[in-house]
């Protein structure tokens, strides 16, 4: 295992411990209302559900995807669930093709970081296992170039990354606050690859409940930015947007719930309408 795996694993379910318990709270009672959606065009959409291996936090992570995988169903959608110890990588690319939603929990590795330089292979995308039914620690990074060359997402697709460390900022847990611009690479660098892959919008919620996300994908009309700041743990007095410098046209909103408190990411088409996705 290199240096760079040993350490982006090392955090997500300390940060999760500590922190995830007071941020849902107020997100499952949304989840609970959106069992009884009101009425969607989500059938024929594709939701692909995955969970790597996360040591002894892995079940505790499955129970967060099957309460989404629930929730896509309710509206209708055909969802797929890929889970550790059974989440390698040929097993996940399979199950991601065409997909209009794609969720993905577990260890993040992202750039920059303290483990060495950006090696497109390993980092930005997503920590699975290394080989099928072999326990909840055997994990490998699949990189960017594998996110946006061996998967092809449906049109106007939209990823959520949630329960990670990097993707929307933020630092391991225990290694203080990031910069701004550290913060900001961070975010326009982990979602590159799966803009490339064909996604219109790349959300990562790193400690909190991303169910709000889905009920306003398949029930409003609302934009993805507006899906964002509908956030149940909307602050709105630290956020800020930036053009993407990694992905042309597309643009970065930031959303800390504190100064230099970075869980919360938006980057992509931020205009593009819940029900042009869905008519996609």
């Amino acid at each position: 295992m290199t240096v760079a795996q040993i350490g982006a694993q090392r955090a997500s379910s300390s940060l999760i411990a500590r922190l995830l318990v007071a941020a849902m709270a107020v997100a499952f009672i949304g989840a609970i209302g959106a069992a009884n959606p009101t009425p969607a065009s989500a059938a024929g959409m594709k939701v692909v559900v995955v969970v790597g291996p996360v040591g002894s936090s892995t079940k505790n992570y499955k129970k967060s995807a099957r309460r989404y995988a629930d929730q896509a169903r309710s509206y209708g959608a055909s969802v797929t669930e890929v889970y550790s110890p059974n989440a390698s990588w040929k097993r996940v690319k399979a199950a991601a093709q065409g997909a209009n939603v794609l969720i993905y929990l577990g260890h993040g590795n992202g750039s920059p970081s303290p483990y060495g330089g950006f090696s497109k292979y390993t980092k930005d995308g997503m920590g699975l296992n290394r080989s099928v039914g072999h326990g909840n620690r055997n994990t490998k990074y699949w990189g960017e170039y594998y996110i946006k060359t061996e998967i092809q997402l449906a049109p106007d697709a939209v990823v959520i990354l949630n329960r990670l460390c990097y993707a929307s900022g933020n630092n391991e847990w225990g290694a203080g606050n990031p910069t701004k611009d550290t913060a900001k690479k961070r975010v326009d660098n982990y979602g590159a690859g799966f803009l490339r892959a064909g996604a219109a919008a790349v959300f990562a919620d790193g400690i909190t409940d991303a169910s709000y996300i889905l009920s306003g994908l398949f029930t409003t009309g609302k934009t993805i930015g507006e899906i964002f700041r509908s956030s149940p743990s909307w602050v709105g007095k630290y956020d800020f947007k930036f053009a993407s410098r990694e992905t042309r046209g597309r643009t970065a909103w930031l959303a800390p719930y504190a100064a230099h408190r970075y869980y919360r990411s938006v980057i992509g088409e931020l205009d593009l309408g819940a029900a042009e996705f869905r008519g996609s």
